[in-house]
């Protein structure tokens, strides 16, 4: 399920809490939910995710980002989240498109160059064109 960015990260679709150990078998050492709370009807609850998480010897962080945007406290907090792992990351929201994103924008607000960032996500499926211009102005700063 998860679509692997680099070794580092990998986003992916609303996990469930079933779907956690799989993830630590798999080596991810760490989750960060992009997806608010009550989105979508039947979506597992952050807080199951976060148990679930704990009980697998996972770390476990929530951005909740809506369809609407990014601010850069989102980005802050990914920056930082990202920052504090020594280990491959899962990502999720609805559908990984979200997760993606803000993965782009937080490694361009660290200085991530914006042609690869872009070609990161290509390679996971996921078309990075829509930000490109918020990813140069990251980057540049």
């Amino acid at each position: 399920m998860p679509n692997k960015i680099d070794d580092s990260i990998s986003v992916a679709p609303q996990i469930r809490p079933e779907d956690v150990p799989a993830l630590a078998a798999a080596g991810f050492v760490h989750i960060i939910n992009n997806r608010p709370e009550g989105e979508e009807f039947g979506q597992p609850t952050g807080a199951q995710i976060a148990e679930a998480a704990e009980a697998a010897g996972l770390g476990y962080t929530e951005i909740p980002v809506t369809p609407g945007g990014f601010s850069m406290a989102q980005v802050e907090a990914m920056a930082e989240a990202l920052g504090s792992v020594d280990g491959p990351v899962l990502a999720y929201c609805r559908s990984g498109t979200r997760s993606c994103n803000l993965w782009a924008l937080a490694t361009a607000y660290k200085g991530g160059a914006p042609d690869a960032l872009v070609a990161k996500g290509a390679g996971a499926g996921y078309d990075l064109s829509g930000i490109r211009p918020a990813l140069e102005q990251l980057a540049a700063r």
